[in-house]
């Protein structure tokens, strides 16, 4: 059974950060909700209360909301109209596509003054003969029944029916009370043959279980489970169609009992899926000899590029554009890659050893694919390259923008590594002053030797150089 928590309705009151004592207004609808309590003592301001398309039987615990003007309890199980005189500000009630069979109920609702507006279209009780009729002259307060408006005519005319209206109204009740203890009968014995068929069934599933042998099932354990499997399936199939394919009226009871149903169902649903995770065999990734294998679980694209100039390998992962990173878990060793994506793993054995500490992962903006960078572990000394002896382009573009500014490029030789003659020294220093095309000694003029008055020359001495 679905109650009322305070945890729901703290998420239902989101708008008033997750407040109730203040709160004026929550939804909680579609909750399967089987029972209305709580809400009084929480919500004591609560102005608008909706409650549609779940299974409450009863109105109650409500009273205290003084401050009520709507409540909406369409699509319910109630049967009677009760539980609201102390609602003083109700302006609106909804009570569309319920059970409500005691038109006389509605009299509860006399003390509701400020009551303008009713709701009670697909409930038993507008079938009866005389139903808008009594229904205007019980509330006077009231200025719209089924979204249609009471006129003053219409009002006058209903009071002056009133008593025999209200006969007709007592009579129609009674047979549909008689009707509807039969029908409580019948869904009691239809529900009672449901769980002594359900109870036989277990037993003899149980009996089936305990004829086979140990042995039996050591050797045929695969065949017996896909029997077993299908067998079940099957019975599933036919209870499914027996169950939906049987004719039963529209009651609480049969309301009640579908969503019983569907709810046993799901949770059969979800216990084998879950049986079936737990039996499932975790991947190997690794074998007992400690040889890695090669998985893709996500059953993802990649490309695995070796990039020799920079010496590294590059796994490029086409991983979901929009998966949150966070759901990605990288490890690199130093043979192989591990991605887990969203707990499912992508491993891969690397060509090269690479070095684990210096790889990086990052994710592309735009196509959102994971790039992992490994280095590799073993350096490559990589040969020099050879000068060339041709002018470089940067050279030539250089040696045409000085020709055309007419400055002459000269050319600049390392002297480390290129060594000229000294030229000085081919020819004796003697025999070459003064002569030739080059000359590299300044010409000694000759003079004519002033003579002094002093000066001998003798032939015996060898001339002064």
């Amino acid at each position: 059974m679905v109650r009322i928590t305070e945890d729901l309705v703290r998420r239902r009151a989101e708008h008033n950060n997750c407040e109730i004592f203040s709160l004026e207004e929550i939804s909680l609808h579609q909750q399967e909700i089987e029972k209305l309590e709580y809400l009084d003592k929480w919500c004591r301001d609560l102005k608008i209360l909706y409650l549609q398309n779940n299974l409450i039987p009863k109105i109650e615990n409500v009273s205290k909301l003084k401050k009520l003007e709507y409540l909406n309890v369409a699509l319910n199980n109630i049967e009677r109209i009760e539980n609201l005189e102390g609602c003083e500000e109700l302006k609106k009630l909804d009570l569309t596509a319920n059970f409500i069979g005691e038109l006389s109920s509605i009299e509860a609702l006399k003390y509701n003054i400020h009551l303008k507006e009713l709701f009670l279209v697909g409930n038993p009780c507008t079938e009866f003969e005389g139903y808008r009729q009594f229904v205007v002259a019980t509330l006077h307060q009231l200025k719209c029944l089924d979204s249609k408006e009471i006129e003053r005519s219409e009002r006058i005319q209903a009071l002056q029916n009133y008593p025999e209206v209200k006969q007709k109204i007592r009579e129609q009740e009674q047979a549909y009370l008689l009707k509807r203890a039969g029908e409580k009968e019948e869904a009691q014995r239809r529900m009672q043959e449901r769980k002594d068929k359900k109870q036989k069934q277990m037993e003899s599933n149980i009996g089936f279980d305990s004829s086979n042998s140990l042995q039996n099932k050591e050797n045929h354990q695969a065949e017996g489970d896909g029997e077993q499997e299908t067998w079940r399936r099957v019975d599933d199939d036919e209870e499914d169609r027996r169950f939906w394919e049987e004719p039963t009226p529209y009651t609480p009871e049969s309301r009640l009992e579908t969503h019983r149903y569907i709810e046993e169902k799901r949770r059969a649903k979800d216990n084998i899926r879950e049986s079936k995770k737990r039996e499932k065999p975790l991947q190997t990734l690794v074998t007992a000899e400690g040889k890695v294998l090669n998985v893709n679980v996500p059953k993802l694209h990649f490309s695995l590029k070796d990039d020799e100039e920079n010496n590294q390998i590059i796994l490029d992962l086409a991983v979901y554009r929009h998966l949150d990173t966070s759901l990605l878990n990288v490890d690199v060793q130093p043979t192989y890659i591990r991605v887990l994506v969203k707990g499912k793993p992508f491993q891969f054995v690397l060509p090269e050893e690479v070095k684990p500490d210096s790889s990086s992962a990052k994710r592309s903006q735009t196509t959102g694919h994971l790039v992992v960078t490994m280095p590799k572990a073993k350096e490559i000394i990589l040969a020099k390259q050879k000068v060339s002896t041709s002018i470089k382009h940067s050279d030539c573009n250089t040696l045409q923008k000085n020709a055309r500014s007419g400055q002459a490029e000269k050319l600049e030789v390392d002297p480390s590594k290129y060594s000229f003659p000294d030229v000085t020294k081919i020819i004796q220093e003697k025999g070459r002053i003064g002569q030739g095309p080059i000359r590299l000694q300044p010409e000694k003029i000759t003079e004519t030797k002033k003579s002094y008055v002093d000066f001998e020359n003798n032939e015996d001495v060898p001339p002064l150089i």
